[in-house]
């Protein structure tokens, strides 16, 4: 008994002493990359290896004891997508909608106003970005658009039916990523369930699921949250108050969570992988990461030596989120910065393969 007990004091001495190792490898990088907080987790379906978050809230207090704190709010940017995905799985399990579900199925009165080649699209192929809405990718689509009135729904509802009025992409790629194919979805997902996509949210994520969350940036419902970074000139911390709606394509990405909550999210999916059935079932699961080889609902499918992934990254250019799932464990990678930036991006990555080596 007590050589047994040794041993397991002994794997926990030195496992504490490989994630120190690894924190201040994390603490170097983030600082060479200039990236001022950083979230990082390594989850499977029954633990939480590893989760830690370290550096500041903003730029500005690079030189002071470091704040950051396991509850900090990290913007996801596109990472909202698969939540977004997860609802309409939900959802179709309430037979509120099917996956094949066409649009005008449930807005036959808006059909003739919308261009006729969008008339058979379908809940899967816009979750799926196959339905060839344009992207909406970018601040200068959206300075093209016209004024919509109204409340946020009411805008992001007026702007999916404006973008069902224009030409689809053409092309013969596999897929044409939409963050307005999500709000199109959205409209969708509330006409079934007779809830705002907001309500949605809250339905699932909170009160049912008991998870944090917020819309928007993570300092604009507390100022004392991270604040996101891009480069003017030199690498400045975003106030709040600026300019800077993504209201219209909140569906395909404008939730914040901390790496406690999201960690168990995440955690969700990876236990429906194995075969679980948990708040959804394990069969809507595979259809959530499967029903697709490239981009599936909310997720980037990929193979490399003969090993299955799904990730996606997000990012509104104030934050980066990633997650990298290995299908054949499975087993979930999870690194959340405040910074947007091609060499913040540059640094997450670097660290991504440090924290894949010491959790292989």
């Amino acid at each position: 008994m007590k050589k047994r007990l040794s041993f397991s004091f002994l794997l926990l001495i030195l496992n504490l002493s490989a994630q120190q190792r690894l924190e201040k490898t994390a603490d170097s990088i983030i600082k060479a990359n200039h990236i001022p907080e950083m979230a990082y987790a390594v989850v499977t379906p029954d633990k939480i290896l590893i989760q830690k978050v370290i550096g500041h809230h903003r730029i500005e207090q690079i030189n002071e004891k470091p704040n950051a704190n396991i509850n900090d709010f990290f913007h996801l940017g596109s990472n909202t997508k698969a939540i977004t995905g997860f609802i309409a799985g939900y959802l179709t399990e309430q037979n509120k909608i099917n996956w094949d579900t066409k649009f005008f199925d449930l807005f036959p009165e808006i059909k003739d106003k919308s261009n006729s080649q969008y008339q058979n699209i379908t809940l899967s192929q816009l979750l799926g970005h196959k339905a060839k809405i344009q992207a909406y990718t970018s601040g200068a689509e959206y300075q093209k658009l016209p004024e919509f009135n109204g409340n946020k729904a009411e805008k992001r509802q007026a702007f999916a039916k404006y973008v069902l009025t224009l030409p689809p992409v053409e092309n013969d790629k596999p897929y044409n990523y939409s963050n307005a194919g999500y709000s199109v979805a959205a409209l969708m997902l509330e006409k079934a369930s007779g809830k705002t996509w907001e309500q949605l949210v809250q339905d699932v994520l909170k009160d049912k699921l008991k998870l944090q969350y917020n819309l928007g940036w993570p300092n604009r419902t507390n100022i004392n949250q991270p604040w996101g970074h891009w480069v003017d000139a030199k690498l400045v911390s975003i106030p709040p108050e600026t300019k800077y709606d993504l209201s219209l394509a909140e569906p395909a990405g404008d939730i914040s969570m901390n790496i406690i909550n999201y960690s168990k999210y995440i955690q969700l999916n990876l236990q429906g992988l194995a075969g679980k059935d948990n708040f959804l079932k394990a069969k809507t699961y595979q259809y959530l990461f499967n029903s697709s080889d490239h981009y599936s609902i909310g997720w980037g499918n990929s193979f490399l030596n003969n090993v299955k992934y799904s990730e996606h990254a997000g990012s509104d250019g104030t934050f980066f989120a990633y997650t990298l799932i290995n299908r054949s464990e499975p087993k979930a990678y999870i690194i959340l910065i405040n910074n947007g930036s091609a060499q913040a991006q540059d640094g997450l990555f670097k660290f991504l393969k440090l924290l894949r080596k010491q959790y292989p």
